[in-house]
């Protein structure tokens, strides 16, 4: 059935592949944090083990929700790991430690990675799209990462 939400066809494509790639990045970042969760050593182990348990949790809440917006107009929600990859501006993690700074240095850069983003995509969703329902979408998605990024960087004072 065909998709009639006040947005062209063209403009929702758009937005779509944009959500897609937002979706990826989310999805590398909820890994990355999953690992940290796991894999986290030293005295602070169980502070931090369940610091990034809330924070995963979190980012699973973002990844459904990314994936529901995209169906709402109208598309298909990319779900696989080879896409993800091919689509995240985010790197996967090689360490050789795995203490609780080095983890959180490296998620707070990728949040802020991600605040840059959807910054940028809520004027291009609203001014070149006129999807305002996801330019709000994007906004609300952004001013929560701003607070993870917030409670990582407490971390690191």
């Amino acid at each position: 059935m065909k998709v009639n939400i006040g947005i062209n066809d063209n403009n929702r494509q758009a937005v779509a592949h944009e959500l897609s790639k937002l979706l990826a990045d989310e999805y590398v970042l909820y890994t990355k944090t999953r690992h940290a969760h796991w894999n986290v050593e030293g005295p602070d182990f169980y502070d931090k083990h369940k610091f990034f348990e809330s924070q995963y949790e979190q980012l699973d809440t973002f990844i459904d929700d990314i994936a529901e917006r995209i169906r709402a107009i109208g598309h298909y929600a990319p779900a696989s790991l080879s896409n993800f990859l091919k689509m995240t501006h985010l790197t996967e993690e090689i360490r050789s430690e795995n203490s609780s700074k080095g983890f959180i240095a490296e998620l707070l850069t990728d949040h802020e990675s991600i605040i840059m983003n959807l910054r940028g995509l809520a004027n291009t969703f609203a001014g070149d799209y006129g999807d305002l329902g996801t330019s709000d979408f994007v906004t609300g998605l952004m001013e929560e990462h701003e607070k993870m990024a917030w409670f990582l960087r407490a971390h690191l004072r």
